[in-house]
């Protein structure tokens, strides 16, 4: 456990050398990458941890929202690597990457985003979808079928990651946890579009191209914003880290390397 503003951060760490800090997705835990880091752990010292509400982690201090988990993440980061990190972030752990490189980018050697949050928009039918998951009974009726919709689990590593999603859901704290950060999606504050072109740290964009919750045009539309990124696609869902690790782990590790060759931001 690591102590944060808002309260005890449940977080791990394996293997050595530069750091790779690894940001999950809502509902679900820092579970979602162990078969990827397995495969990084030869080459860097890979860093995951759950977020308030999640998993190990306990509710702390205030909503679980998109923007406190972003102000965990920097806080995290600026503790376990000082001196700078690739940020690998999937939906909204993709937000809080970005928003690390936009705002803190001396701590961004090289950041990815897979099947981002943050770049959406907020529009009529997200703000009804984000305020109807925003119900506590609503978003435990729905999350089954929601899980595994946008899992499209072909995998054991796929079926446990939605499953994981599922529990978390099922009571609180998790289930008052995800209800909150759907809360948070509809805010100003959940949208780093304007930002975007700001972004200097090299970027390498990841997106499943059956994921029906933040679609593969949306990933082009990211890769568009921000300069100089990289667009790879993945026959995946919303989550191509878990359904495909070793196809990411062969566009992330040579992304990191030549990330970490480079001088770091000042």
């Amino acid at each position: 456990m690591l102590d944060t503003a808002s309260g005890p951060i449940a977080c791990d760490e394996q293997g050595e050398g530069s750091p790779v800090v690894l940001l999950s997705s809502g509902a679900h835990d820092r579970h979602d990458y162990d078969d990827l880091r397995t495969l990084l752990t030869p080459r860097f010292r890979t860093i995951a941890f759950d977020w308030p509400g999640h998993g190990e982690s306990p509710p702390g201090q205030g909503p679980a929202s998109a923007m406190r988990f972003a102000d965990v993440t920097e806080e995290l980061v600026e503790q376990l690597a000082p001196t700078g990190a690739v940020v690998v972030g999937n939906s909204v752990g993709g937000f809080a990457a970005g928003r690390l490189a936009v705002r803190r980018p001396e701590l961004v050697r090289g950041l990815v985003l897979i099947d981002s949050g943050g770049f959406l928009g907020r529009g009529p039918q997200v703000r009804a979808f984000c305020a109807l998951m925003a119900r506590p009974g609503f978003l435990r009726a729905i999350y089954p079928r929601f899980a595994n919709r946008y899992m499209r689990p072909r995998s054991e590593a796929d079926r446990r990651v939605r499953d994981v999603g599922v529990a978390t859901t099922r009571q609180d704290p998790g289930l008052r946890a995800v209800t909150e950060l759907w809360h948070s999606f509809s805010s100003p504050e959940h949208d780093l579009r304007s930002d975007a072109g700001s972004i200097s740290a090299p970027t390498l964009v990841l997106w499943g191209q059956r994921d029906p919750v933040i679609p593969l045009r949306v990933g082009r539309k990211v890769a568009a914003m921000i300069p100089g990124a990289q667009l790879e696609e993945f026959d995946t869902g919303h989550a191509p880290q878990v359904s495909d690790p070793k196809g990411v782990a062969a566009k992330l590790v040579p992304f990191a390397e030549a990330a970490f060759s480079m001088e770091p931001a000042a």
